[in-house]
C-alpha cells in the first residue's frame, strides 16, 4: 500500500506541477553561469597571458615532460654528475657559456649537466650538498634595465621571496652585461650575494662579462681562474688537454617525409600554416607587411617607416612597448658557405644531443636542409667566439692556417691581440674565415652544431594602439657598412625588411614573423602630468606613439600635460624624419615644444644636449616644480649618459642640491618611473 500510495502521490505531483519547475530553473541558471564563466573567463585568461611579459611556450613536447620531471638533482644522481651549469640567457650567450663550461668539467673529473632554470624546480638546490663534491654555476644574463632574463624570471623571484638553507651548496657565477647601461650585472651581482646570504658557499669570485668590451675575453680569463678554483677547494688536478668532444651526433634523415621538416619554423612544425594564439617568442606571428616607405628625403643612408598587420591576430601592444622581428641571412652568404664547403645545402639531417638527459635535445628545429639550417637558425654574420676557432683547427689542412687558429684560441697575451685584431676589429664572420682560410674545410654538421642560434632584433614601436589598433608601426635605419677588409657587411634585419615592399596588386603580400615584447617604458598614468622625451635619430620612434596617444586623449576632450620633445639628426633637409607629423602636433597644441639639433647644418656640431643644457630652467620646472616625467631613447654609450650627467647638474644647480642629493634626487625619479630609459648600444 505503501508503495502504491507513494506512487499515487508522486503522480499527484507530476500533474500539479508547472511546466517549468524550480529545480528546472536552477538547472538552467547554472548550465548558464558556466557558459559564461568558460566563455568570458576563458577570454580573459587568453588576454591576460598575451599581456604577461615573461611568457615562453615550451617548444616541444619533450620540453615539457622535462618540465613535469624538473628535478635536475634525480638527474645528477642517476647519472653519476656532481656539475649543473644553470644560464639565463635572452641572446643565447649565457646558453653558450654554459655549455663550455660543462664540457670542460670532464677535465676535472667533474661530469657535468646544463640546465635552463625555467625548467628545474630550483627548490632542489638544498639537495645539492648529498651529491659528493658537486658545484653549481650559473651563467646569468641582466637584460633591460636591470632584468632577469626570462627563463630566469621565476628563479630569481623564489631568490627574492623564499628563505630557503642552502648550507653545503657550493657555486659560483658569471655575469654578462654591458657596461654602457646603467645597471650593470645587476642580477648576477644579486643572485652571488644572495645565494652567499642563504648559506651557500662561494667556490670562486663572480665573474663581470661586459658585451661592450670584450665579454669572450672576460669569460675565457674568469673560467681560467675558476678551474683553479675548484681544483684547489676539492683537491682535484686537471686530467689533461681537453677533447673536441661532440655534443650533438649527426643523424641522416633523408628518408624523413616532406611534412615532418622544418622550414623555418621557430618551434612548432608549419606553425606559420597553421597561427595559434597566444603569439611569442616560440610562437610568432607571421605578419604582412602594410606599408614600408622611405622616411629620409636625400642623402645616401636610409630609414624605413614600417607597418606590420596585426589585425585578426588577437594581439595587443600598448604604447611604448617594442616588437621582435625574426630575420633571415641572405642568400648569397648561404649560398657561398656551401661552395667554400662544397656541401649539399638541400641534404635533410638532423643533430641529436649525445646526452640524453639534457631537455635540449637538438640545437634548433630538426630536422631540416642545411639551407634552412644556415638561413633560419644560425647566426654567420657575428664575429665567432674563440672557442669555434678551437674547433676548427683540426679541419686545417695547412700548418699557417693551424698555427694562426691556434694562436686565436689561446688565451695567451699574443693570441687576444690576434684574435682582437684580425676577428673584431676586423669584422670578420664565419664566411670571412673560410673565405681568408682556405684550407679549412670543417664538416658543415659540426659548423652547424657550433654557431650560435640567429637571434630576433628588436625594435620600439612608433605607434599608439588607441590610433593604429591593427597595426604595429617601426623606424629602422638600414645597417651597411665597409669593414676593414673592403667587404660590405649588412644589417640581417633591415637588409631583409627594405626588401619587403608591399604591392597594389592580387599578389601575396610580403610577411615576416614578429611578436610584442612588453616594456616598462611607459606614459605617466595621467594624461595631465607634463613629460620631456629626449630622442634623436630613430630615437623618436616611441615618442611618436607618445605623441599619438595624448593627442588622442586631446580629441577625446580630456586633459593633456604638457609634452616637451627633443630631437636631433645630421640636416633638416635630409634626415629630419617625421617632420610634417611633428610640426602639425606643434600646431595643434598637443606637442608644447619642439627643441630641435641638426648637427651638421652649421659650421660647428649641434647635438640635443647643448639644447638640453641652455634649457635648464625649462628642464628644471617640469621635473622638479610640477613632478614631470623624462624619457630618453637611443644611444646608450654616448648620448644617454651625457643627458644623465646634464641632468644631474640641472638638479644641483636649479634645485639647489649638491652632488650627492641630486643623484639621490635623480635616482629616486628613477626608481618612481620619472626617469625612463629606452636605449641600446
Amino acid at each position: 500500500m505503501e508503495n502504491s500510495e507513494g506512487v499515487k502521490i508522486e503522480s499527484t505531483v507530476v500533474t500539479e506541477e508547472p511546466l517549468i519547475s524550480a529545480l528546472d530553473i536552477a538547472l538552467f541558471v547554472v548550465i548558464i553561469t558556466v557558459a559564461y564563466f568558460w566563455y568570458f573567463e576563458r577570454d580573459k585568461q587568453s588576454s591576460s597571458s598575451e599581456k604577461k611579459p615573461y611568457t615562453i611556450q615550451p617548444s616541444s613536447l619533450s620540453s615539457i615532460e622535462q618540465t613535469s620531471n624538473s628535478s635536475f638533482i634525480k638527474k645528477l644522481k642517476s647519472t653519476g654528475r656532481s656539475l649543473v651549469v644553470f644560464y639565463g640567457s635572452q641572446t643565447g650567450t649565457a646558453e653558450e657559456f654554459a655549455g663550455r663550461i660543462a664540457k670542460e668539467g670532464a677535465r676535472y673529473k667533474m661530469k657535468g649537466m646544463v640546465a635552463d632554470p625555467e625548467e628545474c624546480d630550483m627548490a632542489d638546490l638544498v639537495e645539492m650538498k648529498e651529491i659528493q663534491k658537486s658545484l653549481a654555476i650559473f651563467c646569468i644574463a641582466t637584460y633591460g634595465e636591470g632584468d632577469p632574463t626570462d627563463n630566469a624570471m621565476d628563479f630569481y623571484e623564489w631568490l627574492q621571496n623564499g628563505d630557503a638553507d642552502l648550507e653545503g651548496l657550493n657555486y659560483a657565477v658569471f655575469g654578462l652585461g654591458n657596461k654602457t647601461y646603467e645597471h650593470y650585472n645587476e642580477i648576477a651581482i644579486y643572485i652571488d650575494q644572495r645565494l652567499e646570504e642563504l648559506g651557500a658557499t662561494r667556490v670562486h669570485e663572480i665573474g663581470l662579462g661586459d658585451d661592450d668590451a670584450n665579454i669572450e675575453d672576460d669569460f675565457v680569463s674568469w673560467k681560467e681562474k675558476l678551474w683553479e678554483s675548484v681544483c684547489s677547494h676539492y683537491g682535484i688536478e686537471e686530467t689533461g688537454e681537453e677533447s673536441n668532444i661532440r655534443q650533438y651526433k649527426l643523424v641522416d634523415c633523408s628518408e624523413v617525409l616532406p611534412e615532418r621538416i622544418f622550414s623555418g619554423e621557430i618551434s612548432r612544425l608549419k606553425s606559420y600554416e597553421n597561427q595559434r594564439f597566444p603569439f611569442d617568442v616560440k610562437n610568432p606571428y607571421l605578419s604582412k607587411i602594410a606599408v614600408n616607405r622611405e622616411l629620409h628625403k636625400s642623402g645616401d643612408r636610409s630609414c624605413m617607416h614600417i607597418e606590420f598587420d596585426i589585425d585578426g591576430s588577437k594581439m595587443r601592444y600598448d604604447t611604448g612597448d617594442h616588437v621582435a622581428v625574426y630575420p633571415k641571412n641572405s642568400s648569397e652568404l648561404v649560398d657561398k658557405i656551401g661552395e667554400l664547403l662544397n656541401a649539399d645545402l638541400d641534404a635533410v639531417f638532423s643533430l641529436l644531443n649525445t646526452d640524453e638527459e639534457s631537455s635540449k635535445k637538438h640545437p634548433f628545429p630538426c630536422p631540416c636542409t642545411y639551407r634552412t639550417a644556415l638561413t633560419y637558425y644560425l647566426d654567420i654574420t657575428s664575429n665567432p667566439r674563440t672557442h669555434i676557432m678551437k674547433e676548427l683547427i683540426e679541419y686545417a689542412s695547412d700548418p699557417k692556417d693551424q698555427e694562426k687558429l691556434k694562436l686565436m684560441a689561446s688565451s695567451t697575451p699574443e693570441g687576444r691581440k690576434e684574435f682582437h685584431e684580425w676577428i673584431l676589429r676586423d669584422n670578420r664572420n664565419i664566411v670571412h674565415i673560410l673565405e681568408d682560410l682556405p684550407s679549412v674545410k670543417p664538416d658543415l654538421d659540426h659548423l652547424c652544431e657550433l654557431l650560435p642560434r640567429l637571434q630576433c632584433r628588436y625594435y620600439s614601436i612608433s605607434s599608439s594602439p588607441k590610433v593604429y589598433p591593427k597595426s604595429i608601426h617601426i623606424t629602422a635605419v638600414l645597417v651597411n657598412y665597409t669593414t676593414p677588409t673592403n667587404r660590405v657587411n649588412k644589417g640581417v634585419a633591415t637588409n631583409l625588411l627594405a626588401q619587403l615592399i608591399p604591392t597594389n596588386d592580387e599578389l601575396p603580400q610580403p610577411t615576416i614573423p614578429i611578436y610584442i615584447r612588453r616594456s616598462q617604458f611607459r606614459l605617466p598614468p595621467k594624461s595631465q602630468t607634463p613629460i620631456i622625451m629626449i630622442g634623436p635619430g630613430t630615437g623618436l620612434a616611441p615618442f611618436r606613439g607618445f605623441i599619438q596617444e595624448r593627442d588622442y586623449a586631446r580629441k577625446e576632450g580630456r586633459e593633456i600635460g604638457e609634452m616637451v620633445l627633443y630631437f636631433g639628426c645630421r640636416k633638416k633637409d635630409e634626415d629630419f624624419i617625421y617632420e610634417n607629423e611633428l610640426q602639425e602636433y606643434v600646431a595643434n597644441g598637443t606637442l608644447t615644444k619642439l627643441h630641435l639639433a641638426f648637427s651638421r647644418d652649421q659650421p660647428e656640431k649641434k647635438y640635443v644636449t647643448h639644447l638640453l643644457e641652455q634649457n635648464a630652467v625649462e628642464l628644471w620646472n617640469i621635473i622638479g616644480e610640477k613632478s614631470g616625467h623624462l624619457y630618453v631613447c637611443g644611444d646608450a654609450r654616448s648620448m644617454a649618459k651625457d643627458v644623465h650627467s646634464i641632468i644631474v647638474k640641472v638638479v644641483m644647480e636649479k634645485g639647489q642640491m649638491t652632488n650627492s642629493q641630486a643623484l639621490n634626487y635623480v635616482k629616486k625619479m628613477e626608481q618612481q618611473k620619472r626617469y625612463s630609459a629606452d636605449v641600446w648600444s
